[in-house]
């Protein structure tokens, strides 16, 4: 088996490539993005709601604890590189972000709280009312873009964000 891992990954010691960090919308594969950005920070400065910040070697990464992601493009737009490029084969289109809600959440334990339902544009998270009047969260994973705004908004942590984005193993 062959491990597709970037020089920081290998550097770390991350020889299974599972420590990736969150890239802006539209970026290359992890590889292919560390080998094209040059960590200018054009697309840094073009992020209107300031959620790409600069991370490892001035590398662009995404921090949703602002909040979330409109795919508004600017970053896109800035990116002379190519690193960030939309309609290409080897592109996630955004990305593969998917929420998951973890059993802390305030709702799975009786105390009201709808905030991430609230803030969810695509309407990916909604409450089902259950015995006892406890709403209940349900994600569908095929309407969540990804986009953090309910990552963000929650106020205990408990919904978290985690990439699939291209396999790490790959035949050889």
């Amino acid at each position: 088996m062959k491990h597709n891992v970037s020089r920081a990954q290998l550097l770390s010691g991350d020889l299974e490539g599972e420590s990736v960090p969150f890239r802006p919308p539209w970026a290359l594969t992890e590889v292919d993005f560390v080998d094209r950005c040059n960590g200018c920070g054009d697309c840094i400065s073009a992020c209107p709601d300031g959620l790409i910040v600069a991370g490892r070697g001035r590398l662009p990464q995404m921090e949703f604890v602002r909040g979330g992601c409109d795919f508004c493009a600017a970053c896109v737009d800035v990116c002379k590189v190519g690193a960030l490029v939309p309609g290409e084969a080897s592109i996630v289109s955004p990305w593969r972000i998917k929420a998951t809600i973890q059993p802390a959440c305030l709702s799975l334990n009786a105390i009201i709280c709808r905030s991430c339902g609230e803030v969810c544009d695509e309407r990916a998270i909604r409450f089902k009312l259950a015995t006892g009047g406890v709403a209940i969260p349900l994600l569908d994973s095929g309407l969540c873009s990804g986009c953090g705004a309910c990552f963000a908004v929650c106020p205990i942590q408990a919904v978290t964000l985690s990439s699939t984005n291209e396999s790490r193993n790959q035949a050889a």
